[in-house]
């Protein structure tokens, strides 16, 4: 892996690791009372989405098990979505994906 793809998929990990961490022992409706957490959440998906677009595509051939698409797809929808953030559609994201998300970046980083 190129070492500035190596830079994007650690910070990738680390976006991924403070979603969890300030998500963790919060419902669904914790994004709805507290706008704070939100809006964090929201920016670290952002990161995320922001660092896979700048992956090669020779590193994302090498990590394949990653989801690029649905990736860079989440960031485009939050990036233009503006005020039309689907809080369903970041929770469920981060409650199913986040956590297979996580291990698969610390395997790519290993």
């Amino acid at each position: 892996m190129q070492k500035n793809d190596r830079i994007r998929v650690q910070h990738m990990l680390d976006a991924a690791e403070e979603i969890i961490l300030f998500t963790d022992g919060k419902t669904r409706d914790s994004l709805n009372d507290n706008r704070m957490l939100l809006l964090s959440v929201v920016k670290n998906l952002e990161i995320i989405g922001e660092a896979a677009t700048k992956v090669t595509e020779e590193t994302r051939r090498e990590l394949q098990e990653i989801p690029w698409p649905e990736i860079t797809s989440m960031r485009n929808r939050l990036i233009h979505g503006y005020f039309d953030i689907d809080v369903d559609i970041v929770w469920s994201t981060i409650q199913i994906d986040l956590g297979p998300l996580r291990e698969l970046l610390k395997k790519a980083l290993a």
